[in-house]
Formats: structure tokens, C-alpha cells, sequence
């Protein structure tokens, strides 16, 4: 049993793996970006102050998710490479012990959710309705992430074994559970009551906690190539090494994701010529932030598809096999990215009205839709390029482009463009695309003539 599933990963023809392996995870990450959408649509129901406060809320929001997957990222990433490599006993040590990780990122957030929830929201504004919506939303979310933890972990931990199947369902199982309660408990109908915004709150964890519990039933009862035995657990300080060489960055890259976001709404907050206008841009980008899921959630989706596969053959030292698979990750991120581009340069007057949005909230989104969106065809490159590192033990190289791009470019392109008009602020994203793209692939040169080089070129059919 273990074998086979094993060698899929070295042996079937590159195209029908990746599309094997990519497209349940795609299909999961796209009813996960649908629930991110349905939540704000449902939300923004109740006014835009309560959009304006789950908008807020959404980049601490952001962190503790970027420890769920950021830690699972690493730990699917040794174990995959231990498969490749035929240890099997090592791989099953790193599994255990992204479980024992999972439990003690939690601990860390249900204290930062009690303690700090307030203090962040009341950072960006002084409306006490979009206080107290913002503060109820993020306390519930980020004290009650146990079952993320859990199921994130557990999704990864698959998914590094070629099992995409059982991952998938337990993301659709969570999004569906969550969108099914949101207009119940965010509205009250039937016998449900009205909970406003922190009904949505409370949907998330529900979703959040069937997740886990379908998981961890499969991974009880069914059997896997690895298994998970608490039974004389060691915490062991290399394996926690390994993991976080690829899950520190990991997790920075998408931290470094919430700091954007917030950096980005505290410049609007400060260049901002009226309350309105301000409400107005951080209710678009608010906005534009649920959207754009559904273009890049495809493309991480492949790349939960692909990462595996390319840690697999790197672990096997068949860079044939690897390459192939980095380069079909690379046309078909290309091809999802050009689709998203053509549905925001036409399409945006349609996706502001979905969240009932006002006059002015249009007039400031539709050209600001249009000018992020031309970062998205680079962005499938820098991606695909991201997973390749992480796949292969490099994740800090993953680091430094979304340090690049969201901080170091990003942050003051915006910040120098908004002084002559917030409009040309959104110019800032396809610029520090560019020079993401420029970096990855001199750092891409800089892995082939060095860490590949110790590679074998094996003929295998592709």
C-alpha cells in the first residue's frame, strides 16, 4: 500500500499527477474562496460598518491562519522528502510532531485573541459600532482556532503523501458548514438568533471544527504511508529544525501578508481627505481582498498539487521528473492568472454590487480592481517559483520574495504614490510584482547551478 502510493509520485506521467494531485485541492481552495466571499456578502447585509470591521479584523485574522498553514507547509514538506527518500519512520516523526505544534500554536492564540483584540481593531478606527463588531468578530475566530490548527495540520500531512482526496473534502466540509450557518446566525432566521457579525464569527468555528473532526476520524481509522503515535512522543529539536526551516518562512510569508494589509489601510486612513473616502478604500480593498481569492486560491491549489510532487523527485534526486513538474506548474498558474486578469479589467462594476456597495465605493473600486489586477499573471511566476523552494528545503528564499514584494516594494511605492492621489496607490502592487518576479528568477539561476548540479538526470516518461 505504501509503496504505490510512494512511487506515483516518481513514476505516472507528469500532466495526469499534477492535474490528479492539483485539482481536488484547486476545487477545495475555490469553495474556501467562495465562503470567503459569501461571508462578507452576507455581512455586508447588516451595513458598512459591519464590513468595514471583519475588513479590519481580517489581517490578525490573517497571522493566525499564516501559523496554521506556515507550520503545515513545513511539516508536508519533510514529509515528503523522507517518503522520497524511503524513511518511512522519520517521515511518521514529523507528522506527530506538527500535531504536538498545532495544539501549541492554538494555546498562543486563544491569549492573543483574550488579550489584544480590542487594542488592534481601535489601531484603525474610532467608530465604536466598527470597534465593537471588529472586537467580538476577532476574539471569537482567533480564541476558538483550535480546530483549524488541527484540520490544517491534518490536510497537509495527506497531502504530502499524494493524498489529495480526503484534504478536499475536509475544506469543503468546513466551507459548506460555514456558509450554511452564516445567513442563520448572522440574521436569525428560523429558530436561530440574530447574532449580527459575531454570528459570522461563530459559523467560522463551527465550519473550522466539523473540518477537524471528519480528519481526524480518517486519520484513525483509515491507514496512511505514515502514522501518527503519540504513545512515547520526544520532542526532538532536528525535527523541529526541519520543519521550521521551510515553516518559519512559510509562516513569515503569509504574516508578512497581514502586515501589508494593514499597512496599506493605514495608509488610506492617513492620505485620506474625508471619512468617507476612507470607509469607502478600505471597504474596496476590503473587498478586492475576498475577490481576488478566487484567482489566486486556484494557484495555491496547484501548488498544494505540485509541491509534493517536486519534494518527492528532489528527495529521489530525479531532476527530470522535478523540472517537469515545475514547468507545467508554471503554464497552468499562467493560464488561471490570465483568466482572473481578463474577469477584473471587465468585470468589476459586477463584483463591488455583490457586496451592496454604494455609489462612491464603486467609483473608488472599479479603476482600483483594474490597476491591482495587472500584478496577477507575474504573481503566477513568483508563485510557482515559491513552491518550488519550499519543496525543496529553500523556504527562506520564499521569504525574502514576500518580503520583496509586500514590504520592501510594496509598502513604500504605496506610500510615496498615494501623496500625489490614492488612486495611484494601487500602482504599487504590479510594481513590486515586477521585482518580485526579477528576484525569484535570479534566485531560481542561483539553486540550478549550485543545489541541482547534485541531482541525476533520470529518463522517465513524462
Amino acid at each position: 500500500m505504501s509503496e504505490v502510493r510512494t512511487n506515483k509520485m516518481g513514476t505516472k506521467a507528469m500532466f495526469p499527477l499534477i492535474m490528479s494531485m492539483s485539482l481536488p485541492a484547486i476545487f477545495s481552495m475555490l469553495i474556501q474562496a467562495l465562503y470567503n466571499v459569501v461571508d462578507s456578502i452576507f455581512v455586508s447585509k447588516l451595513g458598512s460598518d459591519a464590513l468595514n470591521a471583519v475588513s479590519l479584523a481580517y489581517p490578525l485574522q490573517m497571522v493566525m491562519i499564516s501559523f496554521a498553514v506556515g507550520t503545515a507547509v513545513g511539516v508536508n514538506s519533510l514529509i515528503a522528502r523522507r517518503l522520497g527518500a524511503k524513511r518511512f519512520d522519520d517521515a511518521s516523526d514529523a507528522a506527530t510532531h506538527g500535531f504536538v505544534i498545532a495544539v501549541a500554536t492554538w494555546v498562543l492564540f486563544l491569549l492573543i485573541g483574550g488579550l489584544f483584540s480590542r487594542s488592534f481593531i481601535s489601531l484603525f478606527t474610532d467608530n465604536d459600532s466598527i470597534l465593537a463588531y471588529g472586537t467580538e468578530y476577532l476574539s471569537i475566530v482567533l480564541m476558538l482556532c483550535f480546530g483549524c490548527m488541527i484540520s490544517v495540520m491534518g490536510e497537509k500531512t495527506l497531502q504530502a503523501t499524494g493524498n489529495m482526496i480526503i484534504p478536499m473534502l475536509t475544506q469543503i466540509l468546513g466551507a459548506v458548514v460555514n456558509i450554511i450557518l452564516d445567513p442563520l446566525l448572522i440574521h436569525g432566521y428560523g429558530p436561530f438568533p440574530r447574532l449580527e457579525v459575531k454570528g459570522a464569527a461563530i459559523a467560522t468555528v463551527i465550519g473550522q471544527f466539523c473540518s477537524m473532526f471528519f480528519i481526524a476520524i480518517i486519520l484513525i481509522v483509515k491507514k496512511h504511508d505514515i502514522k501518527i503515535s503519540f504513545k512515547n512522543f520526544k520532542l526532538k529539536l532536528a525535527v523541529l529544525k526541519n520543519i521550521y526551516v521551510v515553516g518559519f518562512p512559510a509562516i513569515i510569508m503569509q504574516c508578512i501578508g497581514s502586515v501589508m494589509v494593514s499597512g496599506v489601510n493605514a495608509i488610506i486612513s492617513f492620505f485620506a481627505p474625508t471619512v468617507a473616502i476612507k470607509e469607502a478604500y478600505i471597504n474596496v480593498f476590503g473587498i478586492y481582498f475576498k475577490l481576488q481569492s478566487f484567482v489566486f486560491m486556484p494557484v495555491f491549489g496547484l501548488s498544494q498539487g505540485t509541491s509534493p510532487i517536486i519534494g518527492y523527485n528532489f528527495g529521489a534526486k530525479n531532476k527530470k521528473r522535478m523540472y517537469s513538474a515545475l514547468k507545467l506548474g508554471l503554464l497552468i498558474a499562467a493560464v488561471i492568472m490570465t483568466l482572473g486578469f481578463v474577469l477584473f479589467q471587465f468585470g468589476s462594476p459586477f463584483l463591488l454590487s455583490l457586496f451592496d456597495a454604494n455609489k462612491l465605493t464603486v467609483e473608488l473600486g472599479v479603476p482600483a480592481f483594474k490597476i491591482i489586477s495587472l500584478c496577477f499573471v507575474p504573481a503566477a511566476v513568483g508563485i510557482t517559483f515559491s513552491t518550488l523552494f519550499q519543496a525543496v528545503g529553500k523556504g527562506v528564499r520564499s521569504m525574502l520574495l514576500s518580503i520583496m514584494r509586500q514590504l520592501l516594494v510594496l509598502l513604500p511605492a504605496a506610500f510615496i504614490l498615494a501623496q500625489t492621489s490614492l488612486e495611484y496607490l494601487w500602482y504599487a502592487f504590479p510594481i513590486a510584482e515586477v521585482f518580485a518576479l526579477v528576484a525569484a528568477i535570479l534566485f531560481f539561476v542561483n539553486l540550478v547551478k549550485y543545489d541541482f548540479k547534485k541531482l541525476d538526470v533520470t529518463e522517465d516518461t513524462l
